[in-house]
């Protein structure tokens, strides 16, 4: 098992010298510290797939908070069930609670084995002593390989305030990167065990600030680029996601207005096809024809025959009432 680490350790070694060299032939001022930087960018490379998921199962929960907040409000007396609820709503979203976790524990091994890389080259790669802008040197501020912060405390510092203000600049910007980044990509949740999660993740900003001031600053060059590069994914997946909801909304309010059009359409062609005669009927008042008002008007004859002169039918088919009026035939009185 030590020599599959240490095999590790010799590849990324190798691969950050090869950066070096590659750069440093170019004539390019500070190569080993540009060299971190493309090596974290091929490091960021390999694990965008699980920083995506991540990302995606981060916005994800936040879409869950209303549901999650009613199924709290329903089972607020019985937590085991609460428990089993919210479990059952995350599968059924596909959305991973732990999901947040799984890139930072795949790239441990990388930080460790890129931690031990810098220490063994700190004493045989004069390109690792040298500075990086600001930064006096890649392989301090530690003094002899001490992991303490006996080169800062006790005043003066061990190396000078000059230098010590130079180390001690990527620290703080390491921790107000990790401190925005995870604000941003972390939910707001009233559930639990995502609130303890979300303190948990708080307060590892702190931890790599602490550690950057025990390490070499090659390795603390390493996570602000990392930083910086997983801010610039966030917001991008941010403004893609923005962008799906908005096509979606769109998507929605077409189909509900071309169901609206479709169903006054129907309703017109329904219109169209009924008969000529039912259409007229339909606006037709229905009347009641008394007795009385046709005797007043008096009787029509046919002197021959004593047949009805007039036979006429009046008929409403809209309420299926049919009402016949027949004028009989007399004689009428003088």
């Amino acid at each position: 098992m030590g020599q599959v680490w240490q095999a590790f350790i010799d590849l990324i070694a190798n691969g950050l010298l090869f950066f070096n060299n590659s750069l440093d032939g170019l004539g390019l001022p500070y190569s080993f510290g540009f060299a971190i930087i493309i090596f974290t960018l091929v490091i960021k490379g390999l694990t965008f797939p699980l920083n995506q998921k991540q990302m995606k199962s981060s916005k994800a929960t936040q879409e869950l908070q209303p549901k999650l907040k009613v199924l709290q409000k329903k089972y607020a007396k019985d937590k085991e069930k609460l428990s089993q609820e919210q479990m059952k709503l995350y599968k059924e979203a596909g959305v991973n609670p732990l999901g947040g976790c799984l890139p930072m524990l795949v790239q441990m091994p990388i930080w460790f084995a890129l931690y031990r890389a810098l220490y063994q080259m700190a004493e045989t790669e004069p390109a690792l002593q040298e500075g990086f802008f600001w930064i006096p040197s890649l392989a301090g501020p530690t003094i002899d390989g001490a992991r303490s912060l006996s080169w800062l405390w006790p005043f003066p510092p061990a190396v000078g305030w000059p230098d010590a203000i130079g180390y001690l600049v990527l620290p703080v910007l390491l921790v107000v990167s990790q401190l925005y980044m995870q604000k941003m990509m972390t939910p707001q949740s009233d559930d639990p065990q995502q609130k303890s999660m979300g303190q948990v993740m708080m307060f590892m900003p702190f931890m790599f600030g602490y550690f950057a001031l025990v390490v070499p600053s090659g390795l603390s060059l390493y996570w602000f680029t990392n930083n910086l590069l997983s801010l610039a994914q966030q917001l991008f997946l941010n403004k893609q996601h923005d962008k799906e909801q908005a096509a979606k909304a769109i998507e929605a309010k077409t189909k509900k207005s071309g169901k609206k059009d479709k169903d006054a359409e129907k309703e017109t062609t329904k219109s169209k096809r009924l008969p000529r005669d039912k259409r007229k009927a339909k606006a037709l008042p229905v009347k009641t024809v008394e007795p009385e008002a046709l005797e007043d008007k008096g009787d029509v004859t046919d002197g021959a025959n004593g047949q009805p002169e007039n036979d006429i039918e009046y008929k409403t088919s809209a309420k299926q009432v049919q009402i016949d009026v027949k004028i009989k035939s007399g004689k009428r009185k003088k």
